[in-house]
């Protein structure tokens, strides 16, 4: 079997194994599965696809392939789904509108804040008149 090959295979009985659910895994507990395929490449991925895992549970789905409400229709015939781009969103706008609004306020205060505090610097900072002189 060529290297590549039994590395592929290697791999994706791996990785079928970590992801199948602990109710499908037959004879042997999966973390026992997950070693055997780990330390015997060859043998233990084989083991794994004819012994492993429940086949026949597998392919009887609970939700069948496709789901969801546009499932299995053509791009052309699929149901309408109304998007809206962000700067087409009249309820976005307006919330931007507001969050302006409020940084603009927010912006007011703050100036009017240091305005005040300047202000009372410059107070302290003036010599005040003798009232001896």
């Amino acid at each position: 079997m060529p290297p590549l090959l039994l590395l592929a295979l290697w791999v994706w009985a791996f990785i079928d194994c970590l992801t199948t659910p602990e109710e499908e895994v037959r004879y042997l507990p999966k973390v026992a599965w997950v070693i055997i395929v780990l330390l015997f490449p060859l043998v233990g991925s084989i083991a794994w696809l004819v012994a492993g895992r429940n086949r026949a549970r597998s392919r009887g789905r609970a939700v069948p392939w496709p789901a969801g409400p546009t499932a299995g229709f053509p791009e052309y015939e699929r149901p309408a789904e109304r998007y809206v781009a962000p700067d087409d969103n009249p309820e976005f706008l307006a919330s931007l509108k507001k969050d302006n609004a409020r940084h603009e306020d927010m912006l007011k205060q703050w100036e009017s804040d240091l305005r005040r505090r300047e202000e009372e610097l410059r107070r302290k900072d003036e010599p005040e008149d003798d009232p001896r002189g």
